[in-house]
């Protein structure tokens, strides 16, 4: 009997570290758009490189908010470090929060971006390009990604 009841403590003990908050990025994305030559809008994506976690992803640049910063500072400093832009951010489009399996999460804020200066410099990526919206379903996405993915795709998100 005395070995169930210590069974039973030590599962106890696993179940509530089974329940602890788990951590939350707070990260910020663009959707960087230009019109297409057939009239429609096109969006960039970027791959990340070999080296870098979930590597070989594609994703929509952007990256965490600092300390003391606002979605939109953390996504023009994002912008500029990755891409080498001065981005006009636009209004909130969506928010998405993912939970990993690992136990981590992530909380992304989408903005879209229809203007910039300077020209795009491929500053940490494997390589950026335009795609249709269309298109982005044939890319190998962050899972945080797939739900808007398939909402660009299938015009369910308007951006």
């Amino acid at each position: 009997m005395k070995k169930k009841a210590a069974i039973r403590k030590l599962d106890g003990k696993r179940d509530n570290a089974a329940r602890l908050p788990r951590t939350v990025r707070l990260v910020v994305a663009a959707l960087i758009l230009r019109p297409a030559a057939d009239g429609a809008e096109e969006v960039l994506i970027c791959q990340r490189k070999a080296d870098q976690p979930m590597s070989l992803k594609w994703e929509f640049p952007g990256g965490k908010i600092e300390a003391g910063e606002g979605p939109e500072e953390a996504l023009r400093r994002e912008l500029d470090e990755e891409l080498g832009i001065d981005a006009e951010i636009g209004p909130l489009l969506t928010r998405v929060r993912h939970n990993y399996r690992n136990g981590g999460a992530v909380d992304i804020q989408f903005f879209r971006v229809r203007s910039f200066t300077g020209e795009l410099q491929n500053r940490i990526f494997q390589q950026i390009r335009w795609s249709g919206f269309e298109a982005l379903p044939e890319y190998d996405f962050l899972a945080a990604d797939l739900g808007m993915i398939h909402d660009l795709a299938e015009g369910k998100l308007k951006v």
